[in-house]
């Protein structure tokens, strides 16, 4: 008889760990951290009601996979040792508790991204790298520091079916079917928020293509990057690049 393919809940448990940590390094190793705020999460394998998420206090170049938190959806610690960041219950509870596709959450404040939120249009059809994610884009306004659980459902219906969200006068947001697809997402956003940036910085008028354009580049960003893509398929293959380049540069995240 030969073996199961299908990893051990205790494997699969594992490597979810291992895939948040290597996450958090990678942020670490783009730049896009903000000392200890921000947070990253997936949901504990098979499971709804539980999800894995950094600690509070761990630089994200520090983090491993041993000292990833288990946590429910109130936010009550329900594995491993170390604090809590509150803001992270609410956003990350409540979206692992009630989006179906959400198994790993990214969520960042990144001077790009930051700045884009706090801009009225929102990211604009101005670059390839912006119209690959425009379509996917949905807002939510800031009514401060995310620490009110009735925050939550406000949050859940801004953010509807897309799978990207900008949090307005905050920062940025992505969700995947696994941690390979949200983190794939969030670089594209966080991307097309640089070159919008850069763009708008240089002072002179800026050229946008016709709505025809829009509308066909739209679909053609479906076509490379949606469920039954060839290129791209849910980040499959940048984050083999990606934990490639960690290994070479800041290995340790599966301890």
């Amino acid at each position: 008889m030969t073996a199961s393919l299908i990893p051990s809940a205790p494997d699969a448990h594992q490597a979810a760990r291992v895939d948040l940590a290597a996450a958090c390094r990678l942020v670490a190793l783009l730049g896009w951290t903000d000392l200890l705020a921000t947070h990253l999460s997936i949901r504990v394998p098979g499971r709804h009601d539980r999800y894995l998420i950094n600690p509070l206090g761990l630089l994200f170049e520090e983090v491993t996979a041993s000292s990833i938190l288990e946590v429910d959806l109130d936010g009550r610690v329900v594995g491993g040792a170390g604090d809590l960041n509150p803001a992270g219950v609410v956003i990350h509870g409540a979206i692992h508790g009630n989006v179906a596709e959400a198994e790993a959450v990214v969520h960042l404040h990144t001077r790009e991204g930051v700045a884009v939120s706090c801009q009225e249009a929102g990211l604009l059809p101005l670059t390839q790298m912006g119209l690959m994610v425009y379509g996917q884009v949905a807002y939510h306004d800031f009514h401060g520091v995310v620490l009110d659980e009735a925050e939550r459902a406000t949050l859940l219906a801004n953010m509807g079916d897309r799978s990207l969200l900008i949090l307005r006068n905050h920062g940025t947001l992505a969700v995947g079917r696994t941690m390979a697809e949200a983190f794939s997402r969030i670089w594209r956003l966080e991307r097309a928020c640089r070159f919008q940036l850069a763009a708008q910085s240089a002072g002179v008028p800026l050229r946008q293509p016709p709505p025809e354009v829009v509308a066909r580049t739209v679909e053609q960003a479906r076509a490379i990057y949606g469920r039954t893509a060839e290129f791209f398929p849910s980040g499959r293959r940048e984050w083999a690049a990606l934990l490639r380049r960690l290994d070479r540069e800041l290995p340790g995240y599966a301890d």
